[in-house]
């Protein structure tokens, strides 16, 4: 009997790990996809990734690797974890081998502290392993208790790009940012088949669980790319505004001139005038450092990483341009789970508040927009980094405490010299308390000069000075002055102390 040559079997296995056979090669290209290890390179620095468990299941004819690559790396000369599937492999489905090696990764993530990039592209688990990597303590439940155990202690940055599906969906729904290839990334936990077998629906992949519909409708991915490389790009521009753990600050920059002035003529003193509050940012913050989250999904709030003088900070800002900036369901959502992100990273947090309050309505209502907008109050009263609210045009309502109002001990509430504070707008207001002696005056022109009387006499009562000789805010600011005020603020509020009260958890209104 001829011995066994053992070294060339095993530089043979290695060796189908490190491209993929001709079939899947010309899959991946008709789908303008890169192959894993191609997709690793562009986020590693050259020669830093150190492969853990390439020879898993090596004994098995056709899964090399078991279909995913893990292993330690630095990005931008900090360290960091990957686990990336391998889409040529049986669709980068899961087996008993590759549930092991991402739950070790994600043990070494808990154990060292170290943040983890997840590039999914798997069609799910083999159901003809499902025994072996399913139920067990150490199956594939154990990813998501490990996830749920990261979040917050460090950063979790999800690329998309081709599917996420059944129970690997839940994989980028515990990560911080999720970026979806448009075209190839999907997720859902049933497939368009499934849900015509079970429930009786006829619906495409990309009407269920598309790219464009997650970061637009359900709110479930965060950011769209063009293609592979475009995804990464974006990882690692999100990575460079985060610490690598919760333990440490941001990095920090070299400071930039903002991209134009602020003058006063970017906001309107009138109320019902809508404006772009994206042409505020690029007066305040250094010029292109804004990294916005969700930018499709409740466009009314803006939410995203910037610089102020070289220091990164998250931004919270209402946008009048889009529905006037009223708060929805969807945008408390996304506002709470930001502000949530920053709170736990360390960066100080930016509201730019010109909000006339929360919608109303049945429909809203039905939705549950109270217990929505109590999570966004919860998440504002939680937060203990640096945090200065500033009151550009208007708050309304509980669109004031929603945008972390003096009632939440914000290190500071500014404000520019035309904004107004208030329980609701002079119009609403005058409506809702003279509604009966307005409509019992006949004349048009007597009940005009009526109705302008009590409007002043209520914008009289919510002066800006007013609020500031009583304290309600901290200080008034011109427009041209507001950026020097931020940062100011915000540098005599980085050694506050951010302990928090002495309990488990609180009980939020998800």
């Amino acid at each position: 009997m001829a011995r066994r040559d053992h070294a060339k079997e095993v530089a043979v296995a290695r060796e189908a790990t490190l491209r993929p056979g001709d079939k899947g090669a010309a899959k991946l290209a008709s789908q303008n996809k890169l192959y894993v290890r191609d997709r690793i390179a562009l986020l590693a620095d050259p020669g830093t990734f150190v492969e853990d468990g390439q020879l898993a299941n090596a004994s098995a004819e056709g899964l090399p690797a078991d279909g995913v690559v893990t292993g330690r790396l630095l990005v931008d000369g900090r360290p960091a974890l990957v686990v990336a599937n391998d889409p040529t492999v049986k669709a980068g489905s899961w087996g008993a081998r590759t549930v092991e090696k991402i739950v070790r990764i994600t043990e070494i993530a808990l154990r060292d502290e170290l943040p983890i990039f997840w590039f999914i592209d798997s069609a799910g688990a083999r159901i003809t392993d499902q025994v072996d990597l399913f139920p067990g303590r150490r199956g594939a439940g154990r990813i998501f208790a490990n996830q749920v155990a990261l979040s917050g202690k460090v950063p979790q940055i999800c690329c998309l790009f081709g599917p996420s599906a059944a129970g690997g969906a839940y994989i980028p729904s515990f990560c911080d940012i999720v970026i979806m290839v448009e075209g190839n990334a999907s997720m859902y936990l049933g497939s368009p088949r499934m849900a015509e077998m079970v429930v009786g629906e006829k619906v495409t992949l990309e009407e269920m669980g598309g790219a464009r519909m997650h970061a637009s409708v359900s709110g479930c991915g965060d950011n769209l790319a063009s293609d592979d490389a475009e995804a990464i790009e974006s990882a690692k521009a999100f990575f460079s505004y985060v610490p690598g753990a919760w333990r440490t600050l941001p990095p920090s920059y070299d400071a930039r001139p903002p991209a134009r002035e602020f003058t006063a003529d970017l906001v309107p003193e009138a109320e019902n005038v809508g404006y772009d509050m994206y042409t505020v940012l690029d007066a305040l913050l250094d010029e292109d450092t804004f990294f916005e989250l969700k930018p499709l999904f409740a466009p009314e709030i803006i939410v995203g990483f910037g610089c102020l003088a070289g220091q990164v900070v998250g931004v919270v800002a209402n946008n009048p341009a889009v529905k006037g900036g009223v708060l929805f369901v969807d945008s408390a959502d996304k506002a709470a789970r930001f502000i949530w992100l920053c709170d736990a990273f360390n960066v100080p947090l930016v509201y730019l508040a010109d909000v006339p309050g929360f919608m109303i309505g049945s429909e809203v209502e039905r939705q549950g927009i109270i217990r929505h907008g109590a999570k966004l109050i919860t998440a504002v009263s939680e937060a203990t980094v640096p945090t200065v609210s500033v009151v550009v045009r208007k708050a309304y309502g509980a669109g004031l405490y929603a945008m972390s109002g003096p009632g939440f001990s914000p290190d500071a509430t500014l404000a520019l010299p035309t904004a107004k504070i208030a329980v609701m707008g002079p119009e609403a207001a005058v409506n809702a308390v003279y509604y009966n002696k307005i409509a019992e005056i006949s004349d048009p022109a007597e009940r005009e000069e009526y109705v302008t009387r009590l409007r002043e006499e209520y914008e009289d009562d919510i002066d800006i000075l007013r609020l500031a000789a009583d304290l309600v805010i901290d200080a008034v600011v011109e427009p041209g002055e507001l950026r020097g005020e931020l940062i100011a603020r915000l540098a005599a509020a980085s050694t506050k102390d951010r302990r928090g009260p002495e309990k488990r958890h609180g009980v939020p209104p998800v």
